[in-house]
């Protein structure tokens, strides 16, 4: 299934990814440092939701108490939920 989320408090304003059998896929955002968010994007390919949101949630980016990853934890959270 194809999700999308408005992002709070990051330079990037969108994630799109995909779930399936519990794993995320075709993590792409809109704005932000291109190459980190490419990063991100290769580097939990496949993975399970937990662990995704287990590694990424809690960090921030400078003097902001977010960022791209943390943003990325939060939207898979808020799946999780409904």
């Amino acid at each position: 299934m194809h999700y999308t989320y408005k992002t709070k408090g990051t330079c990037s304003t969108q994630i799109d990814f995909d779930i399936k059998d519990n794993k995320i896929y075709n993590v792409e955002y809109t704005r932000g440092c291109n190459g980190n968010l490419k990063a991100i994007a290769s580097l939990v390919e496949g993975q399970e939701v937990d662990e995704v949101i287990k590694k990424l949630s809690g960090i921030t980016c400078g003097f902001k108490n977010t960022s791209c990853g943390d943003q990325l934890a939060k939207a898979l959270e808020e799946i999780k939920v409904k």
